[in-house]
């Protein structure tokens, strides 16, 4: 999952909730029995994925949806959930929605709770997954099954996507797009629970809703230097491990060039009202003329730097066999987060000239580009209504996030995404992955009315005279 890592650094009005409509009592309790079911399914692993998804399912095909439009997507050694709710076709090409069901291992003996057990304790709600996807999920879930429930009819189709394996391997999304893709029929773009969302000051203030247009390229790399090796007792001056740290100094010493898209424009010029100062100057003038060098400089420099170019960064070493031997093989593991639109071969390039001849550069793995998503006119002007209705001076920004989504999969099959989360919490309560991971309650039921705004924003029939 990816969070708001630059939610402080964008413009903050002190916004106070709005009355926002209220949660029904049946809707209440139908997500308070979702989240409770799927906090206390550990799907750190595919088999319990698959248990989960199957589960899922049966509860959809009794809330009324056709055996027909449920269906279990396997991938690897686990799986998804595919369900589709069917519109009357006249509002435009199917919109998708997007959560994973799966999370990140958890340990009991260093949580303070079981974190497969959902515990309320002072406001909070806590269990793995809660927040990192298993709110979202829930949200969407039960915006599906409720207004199933009352009948309601969208315009278009919409599609829910719970995928196995987000947190790691993917596989369970590129089978659905490589191997079922008629299900999602010419889906226009997805909204992504799993990313964006809004940040809470300490006090409970809100202090800005992000959306996540653009998600950089997650790419590893390896480094390598082979020689003869030999007795230690006699050093040579092509030492495996002397020349790797070679490499890896010239590649501290790199800068990629700096780049930019509508979205970390727009994030710029909205962070600019944070900094009164001169880097908010710098930043607001950069969203203006973003091919002023002086200012890439600048603001290369700073915290929002990432935001402006690729990065890659070595982050494991081994190299040598014996103590008392000279290192005949030396390798280095370089992280790269690459800009959007850049290819990864390119970067692939560029690593090998910075190495030099003498050291291997490889690929580490697959990995997957994407473009960023237009700021569709029609979703943010939805996202503003929707957060609009409870804080009603909030600033919302698209932002790019250095991390990755399943989203990062469909935009690379062409179709647009949008992390639009419903979950607002404060930065210190904001424990995805780790320990004592946990949601405001009330964030659970909020994020009800968040999805289900959205969906009549963008597919509710007109209303009549």
């Amino acid at each position: 999952m990816v969070r708001r890592s630059l939610a402080l650094a964008f413009a903050c009005i002190a916004c106070l909730a709005a009355p926002a409509s209220a949660q029904s009592d049946s809707e209440r309790r139908q997500a308070r029995e979702l989240i409770e079911q799927t906090v206390g399914v550990n799907t750190a692993t595919g088999d319990q994925n698959i248990i989960l998804a199957n589960r899922l399912a049966e509860r959809f095909r009794a809330g009324g949806f056709a055996a027909e439009d449920v269906h279990i997507i396997n991938g690897g050694d686990s799986a998804g959930l595919l369900v589709r709710y069917r519109g009357d076709g006249g509002g435009g090409r199917p919109i998708l929605f997007l959560a994973h069901m799966d999370v990140v291992p958890a340990l009991r003996e260093e949580w303070e709770r079981d974190p497969f057990t959902l515990v309320e304790e002072n406001g909070m709600l806590f269990g793995r997954g809660v927040l990192d996807n298993k709110a979202g999920l829930v949200h969407i879930a039960s915006t599906f099954l409720t207004l199933r429930a009352e009948g309601f009819r969208p315009t278009r189709d919409l599609i829910l996507w719970f995928s196995g394996d987000e947190e790691t391997t993917g596989l369970t999304t590129q089978a659905l797009l490589a191997n079922h893709r008629a299900l999602l029929g010419d889906a226009e773009f997805a909204l992504n629970s799993d990313a964006g969302g809004g940040q809470l000051a300490p006090d409970g203030r809100a202090l800005t809703y992000v959306v996540q247009t653009a998600e950089k390229t997650y790419a590893s790399f390896t480094f390598t230097v082979r020689n003869q090796g030999g007795h230690s007792s006699a050093p040579r001056a092509d030492n495996a491990i002397y020349e790797l740290s070679e490499a890896l100094q010239r590649l501290r010493s790199f800068e990629f060039p700096i780049q930019w898209n509508e979205t970390t424009l727009a994030s710029f010029r909205n962070a600019a009202a944070a900094f009164p100062g001169p880097e908010g100057q710098a930043m607001r003038r950069f969203a203006e003329r973003p091919t002023d060098r002086a200012l890439q400089r600048m603001l290369g420099r700073t915290s929002m730097g990432n935001m402006m170019r690729t990065t890659c960064v070595a982050t494991m070493l081994s190299g040598g066999h014996a103590e008392n031997a000279l290192p005949q093989t030396a390798t280095a593991t370089v992280n790269c987060r690459i800009f959007p639109g850049v290819p990864v071969d390119d970067v692939l390039s560029e690593l090998r000239a910075i190495a030099g001849s003498g050291v291997e550069v490889a690929q580490l793995g697959p990995s997957n580009f994407s473009d960023a998503s237009p700021l569709r006119a029609d979703v943010m002007q939805a996202v503003t209504r929707t957060v609009h209705a409870r804080y009603p001076d909030l600033v919302i920004t698209p932002y790019m996030s250095a991390g990755a989504t399943d989203g990062l999969f469909f935009r690379a099959a062409g179709i647009p995404v949008y992390g639009v989360g419903g979950v607002f919490i404060r930065g210190s309560d904001s424990f995805a992955h780790g320990l004592n991971e946990r949601i405001p309650t009330d964030a659970l039921y909020t994020g009800l009315t968040h999805w289900r705004s959205l969906i009549t924003e963008l597919a509710a029939p007109a209303a009549g005279p």
